[in-house]
Formats: C-alpha cells, sequence, structure tokens
C-alpha cells in the first residue's frame, strides 16, 4: 500500500487527511508515477475549500509534482519506465504514487532534480504564459507584479528583468522587499504602509504601466485598473485575497480604454505542443541561469495541514514543496 492526502469534505487545513490508498496499474494513455515531491499551489487552497469544486469526493488535492515513471499503459511512447518526469494541471499530486494521464508529463533535463521540477512547473509556466502571452514583455515594458516575494513572482520578477523589463513589485514586508528586489525586481511598494496606487503613479510619473498582473483579487481592486496607463492591459489570473466583484465595463473606459482578461494556465497547456513549448521556455532559462527556483520551503507530505496553514498566513516566500 501507498499513501495519500486525501479530502472526504471541504474546509479548513484540518480536512486533509494521511490515508493508505491503493494504485492501480495505467490503462491507455496513462503512467504510473512514484513520486518524490509535489508542489504547494494557493489553488490547492481553492480546491480544499471548495471554492473550486471538485466533482467527486473524496479526492486527493495538488497540481503539480515530480518522480519517476515505474509503468506505462498502452499507446504510451514518449515516456518510459525509469524516465524522470514532471507535471502539472493533473490533480492529485498529494501522493507518495499515483496514476497520471501520459500526455501531461514532460521529461526533466538533466541538472533539473524532482525537487526542482516540482517546485517549478505551475509557478514557472504561470511566468512562462503571462510574459510570454498574455502580454509580451521585453525592453521598454513597465510592469506591475502584485505579491512579488512570492513563487510565481520571483519567477516572474527574474524573467521579466532578463526580457529587459521594468518591473514594479507590490510586497507585505521590508523582508519580502529585499528579496523580491534580489531576483530582479525593479521598484518594491509595501502595500501595507504605502498606497500602492500612488506608488505607482510616482515611479511612472503618472504615465502608469502598460500591464498589471495580479492574482490577488479582492484587496486589489480596483486600484489595480489604476495603475494602468491608457489601452494598456489589466491581467487578473487568481484571487487570494477573495473573488472579485462583478466587473462594471464601464470601468474599462473611464480608467483609460483599458484592456482586461482573465487567462488560466489550464487553457494555456491544453493541447500537448502549447505545455511543449512553454514548459521548453522554462525549462530554457532555468538550465541557462536567467532563473533561479527558490525552495524556501519543504514539509514532509503528510503535513501538508501545516503547508497550507503556512501558505494562507503569508508565511511563506518562493516555491514549497511536499517531500514524500
Amino acid at each position: 500500500m501507498t499513501h495519500a492526502i486525501v479530502i472526504h469534505e471541504t474546509g479548513g487545513p484540518e480536512v486533509m487527511k494521511w490515508e493508505e490508498v491503493e494504485v492501480a496499474e495505467p490503462g491507455e494513455g496513462q503512467v504510473r508515477l512514484r513520486q518524490s515531491a509535489a508542489g504547494l499551489n494557493y489553488i490547492d487552497v481553492y480546491f480544499r475549500t471548495g471554492a473550486y469544486p471538485q466533482e467527486t469526493m473524496p479526492f486527493t488535492p495538488g497540481m503539480e509534482g515530480a518522480g519517476e515513471v515505474v509503468a506505462v499503459g498502452d499507446g504510451v511512447t514518449h515516456v518510459t519506465p525509469g524516465d524522470q518526469v514532471a507535471y502539472c494541471g493533473a490533480i492529485g499530486s498529494y501522493a507518495e504514487e499515483r496514476i497520471v494521464a501520459a500526455d501531461r508529463l514532460v521529461k526533466l533535463p538533466d541538472g533539473i532534480d524532482h525537487q526542482t521540477g516540482a517546485a517549478m512547473m505551475l509557478k514557472g509556466m504561470t511566468a512562462a504564459y503571462l510574459l510570454l502571452r498574455t502580454y509580451k514583455a521585453g525592453p521598454g515594458t513597465t510592469l506591475l507584479y502584485h505579491a512579488a516575494a512570492g513563487g510565481v513572482g520571483l519567477i516572474v520578477c527574474q524573467w521579466a528583468r532578463h526580457l529587459g523589463a521594468t518591473i514594479i513589485g507590490t510586497v507585505s514586508s521590508e523582508e519580502k522587499a529585499e528579496l523580491a528586489k534580489a531576483h530582479g525586481c525593479t521598484h518594491t511598494i509595501n502595500y501595507k504602509s504605502e498606497d500602492f496606487v500612488e506608488r505607482v503613479k510616482e515611479i511612472t510619473d503618472g504615465k502608469g504601466c502598460d500591464v498589471v498582473y495580479d492574482s490577488v483579487g479582492k484587496d486589489t481592486f480596483p486600484g489595480s485598473l489604476d495603475c494602468v496607463k491608457k489601452y494598456g492591459l489589466w491581467a487578473t489570473f487568481g484571487q487570494s485575497s477573495g473573488p472579485l466583484p462583478d466587473l462594471n465595463m464601464g470601468l474599462l473606459a473611464q480608467k483609460g480604454s483599458l484592456y482586461a482578461t482573465r487567462p488560466t494556465l489550464f487553457t494555456h497547456i491544453a493541447d500537448r505542443t502549447d505545455l511543449e513549448e512553454l514548459s521548453g521556455a522554462l525549462f530554457d532559462v532555468v538550465s541557462a541561469g536567467h532563473v533561479q527556483i527558490e525552495i524556501n520551503q519543504t514539509y514532509p507530505l503528510r503535513d501538508a495541514g501545516q503547508a497550507h496553514r503556512d501558505l494562507e498566513a503569508r508565511k511563506t516566500t518562493g516555491s514549497t514543496v511536499l517531500l514524500t
């Protein structure tokens, strides 16, 4: 028998139970994976609380992981037993072993270990689609990124610096401000002691930003719109502080003919070709040293509840990995 975190009812961190589970043999198009690491992400909280309803109960949470292929089902050709792989977008990663659809797996390049792979897939490919697709950042781009010291934020700061952009990042403490700066953030704003809208206006000489990447939600709305220059883009891709109110589209007109979008990673990697493109871009910048994946916290997988408590209390920075 093997073990996994199992949720029988939605609620607080205490609903995650460490239980023995059975893992079947892989069917057609599937792989049995022995995992050594799973990534922790805020979307896991959304599933745990029921903010993102899960179709079946009980279920195992977790959206990314890394490990070794131990068996493959019929029709699987791009991975074989013994391959070291990582994935995201397939719920169920809080497990020692699991079945996963083979088309979700990508092989880890030499030099990228399981912990790094588990820490980087969801966050790193989120950074990839934001910077390379949602708004193509480059020299001359001024962007605002909320929660710049978080897991996605530290990757975005490094990657955007590599692309030549000017990065303004919001943080909740001076320690997190120093961390964001060390990873390429050009300007930091402590939203606990500063008005981020006024500071953005000061930094940009009143012009605003080309794009605001916002995963915070309720607490940064509608302020984020006031940070966007005319014809600029507000990209809302999460709700860590709570869901947004209904958007009055007239606000976009009032604030400068703004554009707004609500992208998701899972749309961007739904097709295998897109998955390979974004993961390849991520592996390239990590392998070249342009982006360092910061694993600042690790927990035993059985202690996932404590990891969730710390994440929700904003005690974590960078990436967090659960170890089997």
